[in-house]
């Protein structure tokens, strides 16, 4: 690459884009990498400011930053994300389907710790809906070294591609919705709606649903009655807190579900439970869900609806971000 007076430049060949930026109106490339200089060109090239450009000088041990952008790209696009064109030495990925979007994030920061690299994406295992741009990536200069995009490259080995879209699955929903109140008809049911909202959603409805007072074992006959009548995912309403009359996690228990958290570091929602009746997730619901805007049950249900299994690692990691 070298470096020329703009005078000088005609019949040379451009070997980066250059953007115009007026506010509010435009901010775009007007002249694309290997473009040849025209003299026409002279004029506008000094009201942008261009006093001096760049051609492109042949040089093995360099790669221009467009194609360094496609090696980005090359160790990042995984499963349903689509790629843009590269533009100004910039490529986005979007999401093809609506799902939950995953990242390497301990191989990404490996990779953004290696200078003069920039891959930038959304917060990780969040809900993304289709078309959505999740990750943008690019080198900082105009040329880089080879080793350094042939490092970078041996970084994401064998973990490439580092990021992908985990789409919805198809769940039949069971309800079961505690509290003797509710079950006597003293007062209105109001959890259910809240239920039924979340999973509309994601193109789920309850399919069955089912009525239980405080005890244990009404509970657990419900839970089993809706695994019985194949429902591939049971949430449990009500009856989560540490007061000694809540017995919703001891009948979830009581039906042999492994359970892999009860409390977990995330408010609203401390008072959450997950557990596992072989591959059917039973979620144990506490009462915030039903008034709070957004909840543990909000960070967990994507992810359970894309078929991941979560553990308590997981769960233990969610304080980070876990205030809502």
């Amino acid at each position: 690459m070298k470096e020329i007076k703009v005078q000088d430049a005609v019949g040379q060949i451009l070997c980066h884009d250059i953007t115009k930026i007026v506010r509010g109106e435009i901010k775009d490339a007007v002249f694309r990498k290997g473009h040849v200089i025209t003299a026409e060109d002279i004029p506008e090239l000094l009201k942008l400011g261009k006093e001096h450009i760049f051609v492109w000088e042949n040089d093995e041990t360099k790669l221009h930053e467009n194609d360094a952008a496609e090696i980005l790209r090359g160790i990042t696009q995984g499963e349903n994300l689509s790629a843009s064109d590269v533009k100004e030495g910039k490529i986005e990925l979007k999401a093809t389907c609506d799902g939950v979007f995953h990242v390497n994030a301990n191989k990404l920061n490996e990779i953004n710790f290696v200078n003069e690299i920039c891959i930038a994406t959304v917060q990780n295992n969040i809900p993304v809906r289709k078309n959505k741009a999740v990750a943008a990536m690019r080198v900082i200069p105009l040329v880089i070294d080879k080793e350094k995009m042939v490092f970078v490259q041996k970084i994401a080995e064998n973990a490439a591609p580092i990021m992908k879209i985990a789409p919805y699955k198809k769940f039949k929903v069971g309800l079961v919705v505690t509290g003797s109140e509710i079950y006597h008809e003293r007062i209105k049911d109001t959890f259910t709606p809240v239920i039924e909202a979340k999973l509309k959603n994601f193109g789920l409805n309850v399919d069955e649903r089912r009525l239980s007072d405080d005890s244990k074992a009404m509970t657990h006959e419900k839970i089993t009655e809706l695994i019985d009548l194949g429902c591939e995912m049971i949430l449990c309403t009500g009856g989560m807190s540490v007061d000694p009359d809540d017995k919703t996690p001891a009948a979830i228990i009581s039906t042999g579900a492994d359970v892999v958290t009860y409390g977990v570091p995330v408010l609203p929602g401390a008072m959450f439970m997950l557990a596992y009746k072989g591959e059917i997730p039973i979620m144990g619901l506490p009462g915030c869900v039903m008034f709070a805007s957004k909840t543990v049950f909000d960070l967990v249900l994507p992810r359970v609806l894309t078929g991941e299994r979560l553990n308590r690692e997981i769960f233990t990691k969610m304080g980070v971000g876990g205030l809502l």
